[in-house]
């Protein structure tokens, strides 16, 4: 038995689907399941407009850019996150604020929000953790009172939600992915929600090299040139087709996982009763994705060794984001603000399980090893 952490899941349509778009005789962005993804997309989310892109940073990158982020600009965020929802903003040239992070969902604190605010900040960017979404009512009631733009980060995020909202739908602008780690997959893969109506012709052409290509393909202008900042934020038809064969099986795909999630809940509880882990928090407003299944651990040292414990059992967990306010470039780039414990010590403590559709068969082995490592080291 060796169980990895992550295993891509393919429903069976992927190939068949991506012989269809080479049939068709368009292998570049913007073809015919391009447009089934975003409208799939819109469908679900309720977003006003949803636009594929080749990655969750290209669409982060794409907001940075809609929202005429500029040098000097202050962007607040969580520390304890992915490299890439700081470095869309300082390739603006903005400079990251990070602030704390709840101690029961691991997600921006939004208590200390408010006191980060200066005359330069320009947007906050909630980073919705482990598919559990932030307390988006108190973060957009702060924006709206400071006229500040609100970019959630909700890159594990897809088929989560909010108070019945999905992630990424909240704010001006969502960001979401699709890379292979994430539920719904096509390899490498994003999209920008955009949630704000009057930001969406921008972001078309932004995503077309800043040109107003799509204005011109629906008829609205009779030649297209450049008119913008943009860059190649398109995903290939390829890449969209096997986005689609997994859209469409997006539900069973989610109770699959949430399954699998809920087993591991069910099993650790008598752990955690005994004092040797903490399991995840759900608020009830949140319904979560099961995109992940973590567990905190004492300490550091007490992560390192179950880890490798159960490494020599050919069953491989993985701690998470080392925060970015202890990282050469989080220090050259950013700065902090208040006291960010919770995000240094949970950040130490964290472990992710494996989590993936087909683990079924060997999840309740798996159990019973974690189970035996947590033990032994109490």
């Amino acid at each position: 038995m060796s169980i990895h952490f992550n295993k891509p899941y393919m429903t069976g349509k992927e190939l068949w689907y991506i012989a269809q778009a080479h049939a068709n005789g368009h292998l570049a962005g913007d073809g015919h399941f391009t447009k089934h993804c975003q409208g799939w997309l819109e469908a679900r989310t309720g977003t006003h407009k949803a636009l594929l892109t080749h990655s969750c940073t290209a669409a982060l990158e794409m907001a940075a850019i809609l929202t005429d982020i500029q040098p000097g600009d202050e962007v607040i965020m969580p520390s304890y996150t992915f490299v890439s929802t700081a470095n869309a903003f300082v390739l603006r040239g903005a400079i990251p604020v990070f602030v704390d992070i709840r101690s029961d969902t691991l997600n921006l604190d939004e208590t200390l929000i408010e006191a980060a605010i200066t005359e330069k900040t320009k947007a906050i960017v909630p980073v919705h953790y482990a598919g559990v979404g932030c307390d988006m009512d108190t973060i957009m009631d702060i924006a709206n009172r400071h006229h500040l733009l609100v970019i959630e980060d909700a890159a594990q995020g897809v088929m989560a939600s909010y108070k019945g909202r999905a992630l990424g739908s909240i704010g001006h602008l969502g960001c979401l992915s699709f890379h292979e780690t994430k539920n719904i997959i096509s390899g490498e893969g994003g999209a920008l929600l955009i949630n704000d109506p009057q930001l969406a012709e921008r972001a078309e052409i932004i995503r077309e090299k800043g040109t107003n290509r799509s204005l011109f393909f629906r008829g609205q202008v009779d030649k297209y040139t450049w008119v913008d900042l943009g860059s190649s934020y398109l995903p290939s038809e390829l890449v969209a087709a096997f986005l689609w064969a997994q859209m469409e099986e997006a539900d069973t795909i989610t109770q699959r996982r949430i399954g699998l999630w809920n087993n591991y809940h069910r099993w650790f509880a008598a752990s955690e009763t005994a004092g040797m882990c903490r399991r995840p928090i759900i608020p009830p407003e949140c319904q979560h994705n099961a995109h992940m299944y973590y567990l905190l651990l004492a300490d550091l040292e007490t992560r390192t060794q179950f880890i490798t414990r159960l490494k020599a059992l050919d069953i491989f967990p993985v701690f998470h984001y080392v925060p970015l306010h202890s990282a050469p470039a989080g220090q050259k780039f950013g700065r902090v603000h208040g006291d960010l414990s919770n995000t240094n010590h949970l950040s130490d403590r964290l472990v992710r399980l494996p989590l993936w559709i087909g683990l079924e068969e060997d999840q309740m082995d798996v159990v019973r090893h974690i189970s035996s490592a947590l033990a032994g080291m109490v």
